[in-house]
């Protein structure tokens, strides 16, 4: 997958924890990251990891889905149950076969991946798109005023989100979703179209935005089965609904 936004430059310095057990691809992400004006830390399994990510808080997390002991899936798994990791920025390394684990590592949270083998300059590009992301607000930043639809209110500013006055724990790309349907209520949007001006991707994996869409219904909806905010339309994509009749605007 290509990002219209890979061009732009770098963001300010991380700090960044690249988790890969092996040490020649470790070695070579550091040392790309590094260059690019990045403070990286590196752990060689899950559990140290788990330990560094809990006591830096760094900025941005390189997980790799095969590690030893407590595999990649099982991190993010821990890191999204937790108040400090909820809303982390997570980009996965998987292998070329496993659609299934890296469809379930964006189920539970992640807001990137690359295909091993990739190109460490792309792992950077990418690794710097979530970043500006995470710092910025992304593609839906823009104006960054606070948002009321219903009876969600959302601060694209302090990037939080409340329904009916109980904070929503929301991942970064979960909170980009939001924030996007906030302001286009009642508009259909189709998955390539939400890839792009929520992403900032112009074409890639559409299952991508299908989970993100079932992890925000999980977290938005009374009965996530029967989603009443966030309606499919069947052939197009997505509508976002509110709950009552009030338009999207300042808060």
């Amino acid at each position: 997958m290509n990002e219209s936004h890979a061009s732009a430059g770098p963001p300010d310095p991380a700090r960044i924890l690249v988790v890969d057990d092996d040490l020649t691809v470790g070695e070579v992400v550091a040392g790309y990251l590094t260059r690019a004006g990045h403070l990286v830390d590196r752990a060689g399994d899950g559990s140290q990891g788990l330990d560094l990510a809990r006591a830096h808080r760094p900025d941005l997390l390189v997980l790799d889905l095969m590690l030893p002991g407590i595999d990649g899936l099982e991190v993010l798994r821990r890191l999204r149950a937790s108040e400090d990791g909820v809303d982390l920025p997570v980009v996965l390394l998987t292998a070329k076969g496993d659609e299934a684990d890296r469809i379930l590592g964006l189920e539970l949270g992640a807001d990137d991946y690359v295909t091993k083998p990739f190109s460490p300059r792309e792992l950077v590009l990418r690794v710097q798109s979530v970043l500006r992301r995470s710092r910025l607000g992304g593609p839906t930043a823009s104006p960054a005023v606070p948002l009321a639809c219903g009876d969600i209110t959302l601060d694209p500013r302090a990037r939080r989100a409340h329904r009916a006055g109980r904070e929503l724990l929301l991942t970064l790309r979960e909170f980009d979703l939001l924030t996007f349907f906030l302001r286009h209520p009642g508009a259909v949007f189709s998955r390539q179209e939400l890839m792009q001006r929520v992403w900032g991707w112009d074409f890639g994996d559409l299952s991508t935005v299908t989970v993100h869409v079932r992890r925000l219904r999980e977290k938005i909806e009374d009965d996530p089965a029967a989603p009443a905010l966030i309606s499919t339309v069947w052939g197009v994509g997505y509508r976002y609904d509110p709950a009552t009749d009030e338009k999207a605007g300042p808060a």
